[in-house]
Formats: structure tokens, C-alpha cells, sequence
């Protein structure tokens, strides 16, 4: 005879890590709605829409997490991972990679030697990006 186990209404939910998380894309839309979602998964999140911005909200904000968007106007998203790869060496944040442009299998290749942890492709799946996370 199977046993269930009842769980306690009282019992807490594991807790995750708070993060500090920036995100930084051109479309305004992608930053607010990243914003609020991860905001609401109880990340402390700042959103950039520049290039030259990530660099100085790097530095202020000291993220865990960098979303980058990898065709940034200015400084492309490639650029921006080096440049912290090359400042932070093993203390980098962790670096994820967004694109809507650049979806090739080489594309996500390219991103990884560029520093990139992790690479999605727009549209990607909010649950993937949650797992990331995890």
C-alpha cells in the first residue's frame, strides 16, 4: 500500500537567492517587462537601454546577473560580455546572452566565446530564462 505524504501548509517554500540583475536591450518593452517579472520573482533588477549605460550601471550596481541583448546600438552586446570577461576574469557576473537577430546555431557559438554563460533567441521561453536563474 502506497504512503502519501502530506506537506504542511505551514511548511515554507525553499528559498531562492536574491539576485541583482541588470538587463540591458534597446527595446524598451523587453527591459520593462523583464524588469517587472524578475522584480517579481524578488530580484533587485536595474534596466538599461544603451550600451554606454551598461558599462557605468555595471560599475554602481555590481550585478550577479547581466541580460544582454546582443545587438546594442554603439557597443554590441559581444563587446560589452569581453570587456567584463576581461575586467571581472572569474568574478564576472553571470552573462546571458539575448537575440532576435542573431538565432544561427553559430550565432550562440560565437556568444560563448565572447563570454557569454548562457545564450536565448528571441522569442525565448520565460521559464527557460527563470531556470537560468535557479
Amino acid at each position: 500500500m502506497a504512503t502519501l505524504l502530506a506537506i504542511s501548509p505551514l511548511t515554507p517554500a525553499p528559498r531562492r537567492r536574491r539576485l541583482r540583475i541588470l538587463v540591458a536591450d534597446d527595446s524598451r518593452d523587453t527591459v520593462a517587462t523583464l524588469t517587472t517579472l524578475l522584480q517579481a520573482e524578488g530580484h533587485e533588477v536595474r534596466g538599461v537601454h544603451r550600451s554606454a549605460d551598461v558599462l557605468g550601471a555595471e560599475r554602481e550596481f555590481r550585478p550577479d546577473v547581466v541580460i544582454l541583448d546582443l545587438q546594442m546600438p554603439e557597443i554590441s552586446g559581444y563587446d560589452l560580455a569581453r570587456w567584463m570577461r576581461s575586467r571581472y576574469r572569474e568574478r564576472a557576473p553571470l552573462l546571458i546572452a539575448l537575440s532576435g537577430a542573431y538565432t544561427r546555431p553559430a550565432d550562440a557559438t560565437l556568444s560563448r566565446a565572447a563570454g557569454f554563460d548562457h545564450y536565448l533567441s528571441k522569442p525565448y521561453s520565460i521559464g527557460d530564462l527563470l531556470a537560468l536563474l535557479a
